[in-house]
């Protein structure tokens, strides 16, 4: 089984629709947008990962539920960045009354803002150096 992460350069800069629909096509992975254009595929994780992102995820939920707080997502979600990147954070926070109106509206549309707490969880697919990055772009949007 071949755990390589993808990446595939663009010659263009691949719109919103066109990565939507990409997703909806090959639900088995997951898509993000660098802000330079490319695409990066993340392929499932192993066990080990897949249950420690629910787990954050889930303890996130409680925690944000518990003190009416705001909203929370899951992995399957996009933001869209100040840099034009689409990320898709292992687990995600929005405080109440930063979610743009009508996002609860738009099933076919990435969220249009950076959130205010993400958790990525590092499999073994991940380099640290890369990780380490993203979390910078991470800040540097916002987060």
């Amino acid at each position: 089984m071949n755990s390589e992460k993808i990446t595939v350069q663009s010659l263009y800069t691949v719109t919103d629709k066109e990565l939507i629909l990409m997703s909806l096509q090959n639900p088995e992975l997951r898509f993000e947008r660098n802000a330079n254009g490319t695409l990066e595929t993340m392929p499932p994780t192993g066990g080990i990962s897949g249950n420690r992102e629910i787990k954050a995820g889930a303890y996130l939920f409680n925690w944000v539920e518990s003190q009416n707080l705001g909203e929370v997502f899951g992995p399957s979600t996009g933001f869209r960045l100040a840099n034009t990147a689409v990320r898709a954070p292992d687990a995600a926070f929005v405080a109440k009354g930063r979610l743009p109106e009508g996002w609860d509206q738009q099933e076919d549309k990435f969220i249009n803002l950076a959130p205010d707490f993400v958790i990525e969880i590092r499999s073994k697919n991940d380099s640290l150096a890369k990780l380490k990055a993203k979390m910078e772009e991470y800040i540097a949007n916002g987060v």
